[in-house]
């Protein structure tokens, strides 16, 4: 039992970094109808940006991360105003395209200005605590608190602010929303800064826990898109869902079975319930 617990606690943590990667995609897709697959790539430069400020210029880690996170926003805004702004009303295979394409140019330059090498974010948390035989890494458990706070925030967000009031009539009905005076050049801007500085907090958190490496920001957007698929797409408390549960199943199989295994039965469990509810978890039925 106590190894159970000890599994969900490690998928907590991962199912954090998927959450914030799902949020961020979920509010793209539900606004745009945009498949942003270049955001685990992004993610991943957020992640390669604070190791290269906290081990080559001494920052401390949060100004960092920090600067990361400002770096993300201001990114994001660009991606949507220069790339996916010219094909907003185009055939949809034309942003399919557009979004391939920032997927490789992204890798290049993380190849281009952060090199090849396996890298892991440093941090002075070290600490392990022990809660009835649970051990709880210092880190893991920051990730956890960090996810949860900014997903209370993000909520905080949609629901309380004009802004975010605004991104939820556009989600629900775009011609209505016009109607109502909402800007939409200004709302798709705003959409892709926040989902990029998401992005960017969820790189720092796998370059912290695990490693950063070429290859790693595509992964983790399948992983993104599959908590979309699993939660039910543009819902953010599928997302939520979708992110944790992905995270546990992994971790258990991963414990109990093989680590060999576990993004195949996590995809399995994923199919399994979609054939129970094609809508996903938190999804509306048509």
């Amino acid at each position: 039992m106590i190894e159970i617990f000890q599994q969900i606690v490690n998928g907590v943590a991962i199912g954090g970094v998927y959450v914030l990667i799902a949020l961020g995609l979920t509010t793209v897709f539900g606004i745009l109808g945009i498949a942003h697959f270049a955001h685990g790539s992004v993610s991943m430069f957020g992640g390669y940006l604070t190791y290269f400020l906290v081990a080559s210029q001494g920052v401390p880690l949060f100004g960092a991360i920090a600067i990361a996170v400002i770096t993300g926003f201001a990114l994001g805004v660009v991606i949507e105003f220069l790339a996916y702004r010219p094909v907003r009303n185009a055939n949809h295979i034309n942003a399919f395209i557009v979004a391939l394409g920032l997927t490789m140019m992204v890798e290049g330059i993380n190849l281009q200005f952060f090199g090849a090498e396996q890298v892991v974010i440093p941090t002075s948390a070290s600490r392990v605590f022990n809660i009835g035989g649970v051990t709880i890494p210092e880190l893991r458990l920051y990730v956890i608190l960090s996810a949860a706070i900014l997903v209370a925030a993000m909520a905080i967000f949609v629901e309380r602010t004009k802004a975010g009031q605004a991104i939820r009539a556009l989600a629900e009905n775009r011609d209505a929303a016009i109607l109502m005076g909402v800007n939409v050049n200004t709302i798709p801007l705003i959409v892709f800064g926040i989902s990029t500085a998401l992005g960017v907090t969820a790189g720092v958190m796998v370059g912290s826990l695990f490693a950063i490496a070429p290859g790693i920001g595509e992964g983790l957007v399948v992983k993104g898109f599959a908590v979309l698929i699993l939660g039910g797409l543009g819902s953010f408390p599928g997302a939520i869902i979708g992110g944790v549960v992905l995270g546990i199943t992994e971790s258990l199989a991963a414990g109990f079975i093989s680590s060999a295994y576990k993004d195949v039965i996590a995809f399995v469990v994923m199919i399994a319930v979609l054939l129970v509810r094609p809508q996903g978890l938190m999804g509306k039925t048509s």
